[in-house]
């Protein structure tokens, strides 16, 4: 009888079979593993949960084509725009947490279909605005079932596919949509924009919601949540704390980083933020964020990846759209169509990456490597000039981009999920949207900062006249874009650095697997 000491099964292992190891005199043993039964629906589940991820993603930037047409339409000012975004970020923002946990709580069916249903009420709401006001609430209010709603999708993944190899290709088919959401909210806004009108980029999430609740209802299994107290006090706390980080960046392009409107509310995001942490650990079983789920090392690399990827994927989907609106004179529909081959190649490089490379390089390769390319991608579009061709200056650039987030992002979501407890799967999940959606909410500020300060500055050093000469004004907007790319780049770049240093590498994840207690499913071998 072979005396098994430790086993710990290898997450990213392929093939049908899933080994782990023994420590036998300190010796390795690839023993095989008893497999709990699969979901029969599973593939049914990952389109209803695909739809419902789409629809989320897209909704952060097919409003930003529209937005011009809604101004027009509706009389509000350039300095109003910018709350068509932030009221859908604040509110994402600041629940998902409590979103994430509400899922573990009363169930993951419940709770996806709750939030389905109000993302499309509150898109419906907005399609009809007739004012500013009534447009930012219902954006508003869509971020707030969207909270819901994102975290409970990825948990519905997470616990139906427990084989390595299906796992791999479901969350490649999810982190290609992580990544390429927002461009093909860019390509369907166009679309609508142009062919219908600006409501449509709202009413369309009827259609998704719908054909998502069908199959919610049809697919996914009805389980009640586990029975333990809400923390509420974690969830204000959380919710405000989040709430401030958001708004505190969205004020520093028009009030200015000096600006009270601005630090105060980050300050004030600091302080609640660390009474957050500090409530977690008294809330013990209760607690909003168990602490395990992030202080895992490879988890919360993952987190970080995840963080930096949104902070500079969503600022350059933002100031490419600008540019080939305002430089290359495009329509919505063909700024849209100029985001495909990037989609293309994000989406084709998903699967090769969670089907082949993950299981053999690990995250450790993966999310760096990833993130470097998209890195290099972006600031090769600061090179940018007048005489600029989309073929030659933008298109190489935004390949690049694609082949890097399809690499890198479905590789930190996996791994952002990978081995969390059931009962912690939706706020696990939450934590993966709102590193997503808080990153691009501060990168779109920072980004949006910068380049408006680069603009004015050249403007200031070479006017000769005022108002200044149109010569001056084109190179001022292009030095606020080749800014936006350069610093865009260089925080992927720093992603790259910093998740290369955190992940652990391959053989230490496996040495520490080795240490963990048996699994009641993996019977003694004789």
């Amino acid at each position: 009888m072979v005396n098994l000491l430790r086993y710990s099964p290898d997450p990213f292992a392929s093939g049908e079979q899933s080994y782990g190891t023994i420590g036998f005199q300190n010796l390795p043993v690839p023993i095989s593993v008893t497999r709990m039964p699969q979901e029969p629906r599973r593939w049914w589940i990952l389109a209803t949960v695909a739809l419902a991820q789409l629809m989320v993603v897209l909704d952060a930037t097919i409003v930003n084509i529209a937005m011009p047409s809604a101004q027009h339409d509706l009389g509000f000012s350039d300095n109003d725009r910018q709350w068509i975004v932030t009221a859908y970020a604040l509110a994402f923002g600041s629940l998902l947490l409590l979103g994430g946990r509400l899922s573990d709580l009363i169930g993951r069916r419940t709770t996806f279909i709750i939030g389905l249903v109000g993302f499309a009420g509150a898109s419906a709401l907005g399609g009809a605005a007739q004012s500013f006001d009534w447009l930012v609430g219902a954006r508003a209010l869509q971020g707030a079932f969207g909270a819901v709603l994102a975290p409970a999708a990825l948990s519905v993944l997470t616990t139906t596919f427990t084989e390595p190899r299906e796992r791999s290709r479901a969350f490649g088919v999810f982190g290609g949509l992580a990544g390429a959401g927002g461009a093909i909210g860019l390509l369907l806004g166009g679309f609508l924009t142009e062919h219908f009108n600006w409501r449509w980029t709202l009413y369309i999430n009827l259609f998704f919601a719908i054909l998502a609740v069908i199959g919610a209802m049809t697919f996914l299994h009805s389980a009640r949540g586990e029975k333990q107290k809400l923390d509420i006090v974690g969830a204000v706390l959380a919710g405000a704390g989040l709430f401030a980080l958001v708004f505190g960046f969205s004020r520093a392009e028009p009030a200015g980083w000096s600006s009270l409107q601005t630090w105060g509310p980050l300050v004030a995001s600091g302080v609640l933020l660390s009474l957050f942490v500090v409530r977690q650990l008294v809330a013990g079983h209760d607690a909003l964020l168990p602490l395990p789920v992030i202080l895992d090392r490879n988890r919360g690399a993952a987190f970080l990846g995840i963080l930096i990827a949104g902070a500079g994927m969503f600022g350059a989907f933002l100031f490419g759209t600008y540019y080939m609106q305002t430089q290359l004179h495009y329509s919505p529909w063909q700024t849209g169509l100029a985001f495909l081959p990037q989609i293309v190649l994000l989406a084709g490089f998903a699967q090769l990456s969670t089907n082949v490379l993950l299981p053999r390089l690990g995250p450790k390769v993966m999310v760096p490597i990833g993130l470097a390319l998209a890195g290099l991608g972006i600031l090769s579009l600061a090179r940018i000039g007048v005489g600029s061709t989309y073929a030659a200056d933008l298109l190489p650039g935004l390949a690049v981009m694609g082949i890097g987030m399809g690499l890198a992002m479905p590789a930190a979501i996996q791994t952002a999920t990978l081995g969390v407890r059931q009962d912690h799967a939706g706020v696990a999940s939450a934590v993966v949207s709102t590193a997503q959606q808080v990153g691009g909410a501060i990168g779109t500020a920072v980004l949006n900062t910068l380049a408006t300060t680069a603009a004015t500055r050249y403007v200031t050093t070479h006017a000769t006249s005022r108002p200044p000469s149109p010569d001056v004004l084109l190179h001022g907007s292009l030095t606020a874009y080749t800014t936006a790319f350069a610093w865009s780049g260089s925080i992927f770049l720093v992603g790259a650095l910093v998740t290369a240093l955190v992940f652990r590498r391959r053989s230490a994840t496996i040495a520490q697997r080795v240490a963990a207690p048996v699994p009641a499913s993996v019977p003694e071998p004789v």
